[in-house]
């Protein structure tokens, strides 16, 4: 389980007020229906894996440009259902230190997405607490938020965390293929 301070490290840093930054994050949102969103989606869901692979080197000195491509490609349900299963168990932790950190960093109306990555991490390593906090923060993000809504059933309802990993894991090759063919 994680540590009390861990847990309150999950509130915005003042990155996530940086005007600069949030017009970053902003520039890479997904625009809903847009003739090119399988562009942009494809380009999303690459730069998660590309993005983990510069966390793992740098942690949270990684590009500006490569967390704020990320960030806004979340804005994507199929980018953000890839990152969901885009981990495995030798990559949770890199996983789960990218995924705070930019939950810390994201700007109001990209939060959602994020916590909800990082809420579905603390479940399956058995932090409940933690995993209902990040949930909290997507619903003061995004009220309605879709996934915020299913997470908190599946939190509530007690649903092994292995039984969670092992859904997620078996949805990865569809949301990718859904994306890439």
């Amino acid at each position: 389980m994680r540590t009390e301070k861990e847990a309150l490290s999950i509130t915005s840093t003042a990155q996530a007020t940086d005007a600069k930054f949030i017009a970053l994050v902003s520039s890479f949102a997904v625009i809903e229906g847009s003739p090119d969103i399988n562009d942009r989606q494809q380009e999303g869901a690459t730069a998660v894996i590309d993005l983990a692979g510069e966390f793992e080197k740098f942690a949270d000195s990684a590009s500006p440009e490569n967390i704020a491509k990320v960030l806004g490609r979340l804005s994507d349900i199929q980018v953000r259902d890839f990152a969901l299963g885009s981990h495995n168990a030798a990559s949770f932790e890199n996983y789960w230190g990218m995924w705070r950190y930019l939950l810390q960093v994201a700007p109001v109306g990209y939060v959602a997405p994020v916590a909800c990555l990082f809420a579905s991490l603390a479940y399956e390593c058995g932090d409940i607490p933690l995993a209902y906090r990040a949930l909290d923060r997507a619903t003061l993000d995004q009220p309605a938020y879709s996934l915020t809504i299913l997470l908190r059933r599946v939190f509530g309802s007690g649903w092994p965390a292995a039984a969670f990993a092992a859904m997620r894991t078996e949805l990865h090759p569809k949301v990718s293929s859904g994306i890439f063919d």
